[in-house]
């Protein structure tokens, strides 16, 4: 049996300085993302394309919603394993490819958590949830691109 579950977010392009989109530099990138009931996102493209560089870009919420996915995952198969984690940090990093006609697409993930267990005698296993945890990220079963994981143990 399977279950739908169903998201809304509502995005508003804040970046019209009075002209629209007359031209590619007549316009800001800004935007804001917002789910009700939540916090405001501001976003922007990257600066490589003209973006504001104090504000989130795509890309980066991309390797975001990666990582706090995997963590998530991996948090749970630990609980029900008995491991108890204490501290963990990620330090994700992605590769995307501009392609010649202004296309691009993430040709690599690498999530590099960092995880702080308990019981050190439990290790082995802790490195093995990371491959399960990836498994079960909703996120990462929607990407094209290989997610990858060089996680490290305390």
């Amino acid at each position: 049996m399977t279950k739908e579950h169903h998201y809304n977010s509502k995005l508003i392009w804040t970046g019209n300085l009075g002209n629209g989109t007359k031209n590619y530099k007549a316009y800001d990138r800004s935007y804001t993302v917002q789910v009700e009931g939540k916090p405001l996102i501001e976003g922007s493209s990257d600066p490589a394309f003209m973006g504001d560089p104090s504000k989130y870009n795509p890309e980066e919420l991309f390797l975001f919603s990666l990582s706090s996915c995997h963590m998530l995952w991996y948090l749970h198969l630990c609980s029900t394993e008995g491991i108890v984690v204490t501290d963990y940090q990620d330090f994700a990093q992605g590769t995307m490819v501009e392609y010649s006609d202004g296309s691009g697409a993430f040709t690599e993930v690498i999530l590099r958590p960092v995880v702080t267990i308990t019981d050190l005698s439990k290790e082995e296993l802790a490195l093995q949830l990371h491959h399960k945890a990836n498994q079960m990220c909703f996120i990462a079963n929607s990407c094209k691109c290989a997610v990858k994981h060089e996680a490290l143990i305390h």
